[in-house]
Order: C-alpha cells, then structure tokens, then sequence
C-alpha cells in the first residue's frame, strides 16, 4: 500500500527539539499510530470476546481440562 499525505498539528516545541534532534517526525507519527491502532483493535477483540471466554473458563473450572487424562505431566 503507499503513503499519503495528512496534516497533523504538534507542540512547537516539541517539533523544533525532534527536528534540531534530527528525527523524522512522519515515521516516529506512523510508528505511534500503528502502536496505538493495534493496542485498540486488541482491546476491542478482548471486548468482543469477554462473553466467550468467560463461558469457556466456566466450562474448564466445571469440567476440567480436555483430555486431562492423557496428560503425562
């Protein structure tokens, strides 16, 4: 996929130090943005899933492990 253009809006600050630092200011933003979309997409897929799990760990402290039997360990 390719890039595209966006505005973004930073302290001046904070912008002059990254620039005087000589740091690249679009792949630090892509990098903390595709950080931030997976922790959400995570969050969001914990979320949806809270019901299932719950279910299935109630299963496992009634019924035991699957296949317990045949364990070694």
């Amino acid at each position: 996929m390719g890039r595209i253009k966006v505005n973004l809006t930073l302290d001046a600050e904070v912008a002059e130090t990254a620039r005087a630092l000589g740091l690249n200011m679009s792949r630090l933003a892509e990098a903390a943005i595709a950080e931030a979309t997976k922790a959400e997409r995570n969050r969001l897929w914990r979320e949806e899933t809270r019901a299932a799990n719950a279910a299935y760990a109630e299963e496992i402290a009634r019924e035991g492990l699957p296949l317990a039997a045949f364990r070694s360990f």
